[in-house]
């Protein structure tokens, strides 16, 4: 199953052009270099310098190709790497919003309380009218949580 991954086959391709150029400038630099009188088996190449030629053409096609494909992988990291700090900056908030929404029921709650406790001490018109503002925006803020709920 493993010949049949994709994602060999694309770290297979990925580093054929760069291992392929090695070899051909091996290949060049050994048909420039070398001829019949060093080594025998090079009688069987007619004409090397011509085929120096053609493998340097070929070097330079599989440079080209490496360079794309090295210049793909960069933009593929730098987009993963963007994307992150999207993600990261997008987690932030949420957490600064989520922050922010204890922190108003905290007041909600604080002035509830210290409401509370006034009308206990001094049952005035004025504590009770400060208690029945903040019922009202406890209820108000229940409306806002149960719409923000069913949504």
């Amino acid at each position: 199953m493993g010949l049949f991954n994709r994602q060999v086959w694309i770290n297979f391709l990925g580093l054929l052009p760069g291992s392929l150029v090695t070899v051909l400038v091996i290949a060049i630099a050994f048909l420039r270099v070398y001829g019949e009188q060093d080594f025998r088996f090079l009688s069987i190449v007619a004409q090397p310098q011509l085929w120096s030629n053609r493998l340097t053409v070929a070097a330079l096609l599989a440079a080209l190709a490496n360079f794309g494909i090295e210049w793909n992988r960069r933009n593929r990291e730098g987009n993963r790497e963007a994307e992150a700090g999207e993600r990261e900056a997008e987690r932030a908030e949420r957490e600064a919003r989520r922050d922010r929404q204890e922190a108003r029921r905290n007041r909600q709650e604080v002035r509830y309380q210290k409401a509370q406790i006034r009308y206990q001490l001094d049952p005035s018109e004025a504590n009770r009218l400060e208690l029945e503002s903040v019922l009202a925006a406890l209820e108000e803020y229940e409306q806002t949580l149960d719409e923000a709920l069913s949504s």
